[in-house]
C-alpha cells in the first residue's frame, strides 16, 4: 500500500472554494477506487496549506485510479471548477509507504 500526500498552496481568500473542492473529492476519490484518508483545510497557523491524503495498492493500481477519475463526472466538473475559480496556487504529490506500525498497534513480545 502507498499513501498519496497532496500538499495545496491555495489562494487564502478563497477557502470556501478550496472546501467545496475537497467535499467534491470525498465523493469521487473513493467511487474510482483509492482509500480516501482526507482533505485537510487551514484552520489555524498558516491560512495557505492544505492537503489531501488517500492510499492505492501500488503504482499500477494509482494510473488506473487516475483513469477513472478523469472519466468520472464530478471529478471531471471538479478540475474544471479549480481551474475556473483558481484557487489552487500549487500542488505538489509525494507517495511514501509506512515504516511503523499503524498507531496504537504494538508489536507482539
Amino acid at each position: 500500500m502507498i499513501t498519496c500526500f497532496i500538499r495545496y498552496q491555495i489562494d487564502p481568500t478563497k477557502r470556501a472554494d478550496f472546501v467545496q473542492y475537497a467535499r467534491n473529492w470525498g465523493e469521487a476519490i473513493p467511487r474510482c477506487g483509492a482509500d480516501l484518508i482526507g482533505y485537510f483545510a487551514p484552520h489555524e497557523g498558516s491560512s495557505t496549506l492544505a492537503y489531501g491524503v488517500y492510499s492505492v495498492e501500488n503504482l499500477a493500481a494509482y494510473e488506473a485510479y487516475r483513469v477513472r477519475l478523469a472519466a468520472d463526472p464530478l471529478g471531471q466538473e471538479n478540475y474544471d471548477f479549480a481551474q475556473r475559480e483558481k484557487f489552487l496556487i500549487r500542488e505538489d504529490r509525494t507517495f511514501l509507504k509506512i515504516a511503523s506500525l499503524p498507531h496504537g498497534q504494538r508489536k507482539a513480545s
